[in-house]
């Protein structure tokens, strides 16, 4: 199965994203005589969030496209089925690669929300992956239990969720990459494993509670990693993208 390095392009507008992509698309089209880590990976792979998506709208989809870069918009939709459905099927129209749902809306809202992506895919050759979030890795057993009451075991719910979201006939999950060797097992090794919470050892663990290296990730058994700060914040950014890739594709 393909893995990459998914980008998290957590900027205020359209300019800073475009700034941020351009200071490493830049550095990797000029080279010409290196490894193939970089000449060979294309243009990165990008998330798109909700502060970027509600800061811009469509235009931001539109304008990474048109640069050549796979696009996740990460807006994890959690609605009645209906809503999710007409909402999906808009998404789909922009030419997304990947777009996320909350698992927990349950499997009748996942499988709406299904139906409207490949509706609203329906002229693209390539459709769009769908994945659900089973737990935020901001999410810990303490507010997994005191908060949302939620009293089984966090590596529990999660295989639940993830079972939930292959039943509905999703593509695979958001989950930390804890979870990943145990949601390829119970799910199959074709479901996705998209994990956020990756850090380099010298990283903060920022608001994150369950992070990983881009190399334990890869040990672990995660599809992609989605990588922001440790990359997006790093004072050379080219070289953490490198860096991450480098450990996560064992190259």
């Amino acid at each position: 199965m393909a893995k990459d390095v998914i980008i998290a392009c957590d900027f205020k507008n359209t300019d800073e994203t475009v700034k941020f992509l351009d200071r490493l698309t830049r550095i990797r089209d000029d080279v010409v005589q290196c490894d193939d880590i970089i000449v060979g990976a294309g243009r990165p792979y990008v998330k798109i969030g909700m502060e970027l998506f509600y800061a811009e709208g469509p235009v931001i989809v539109r304008k990474l496209k048109e640069r050549g870069h796979k696009v996740f918009l990460d807006l994890k939709l959690h609605d009645i089925p209906n809503t999710v459905k007409k909402a999906m099927t808009v998404l789909g129209e922009y030419g997304v690669d990947m777009v996320n749902v909350h698992a927990a809306g349950g499997i009748e809202m996942m499988k709406a929300a299904k139906e409207g992506l490949m509706l609203g895919a329906a002229r693209y050759a390539d459709k769009p992956k769908l994945i659900a979030v089973t737990q935020l890795t901001s999410t810990d057993e303490e507010t997994l239990h005191g908060q949302l009451l939620i009293d089984r075991p966090m590596d529990e719910v999660v295989r639940q969720y993830a079972l939930n979201a292959k039943a509905a006939g999703l593509d695979g999950v958001v989950c930390s990459a804890f979870e990943a060797a145990d949601i390829h097992k119970v799910c199959g090794e074709g479901f996705l494993t998209v994990t956020p919470g990756i850090r380099f050892d010298t990283n903060s663990a920022d608001d994150q509670k369950r992070v990983m290296t881009p190399a334990q990730a890869r040990e672990a058994g995660s599809d992609y990693i989605v990588v922001g700060r440790p990359v997006t914040a790093a004072e050379k950014p080219i070289d953490a993208y490198t860096k991450c890739r480098e450990e996560f594709l064992d190259r």
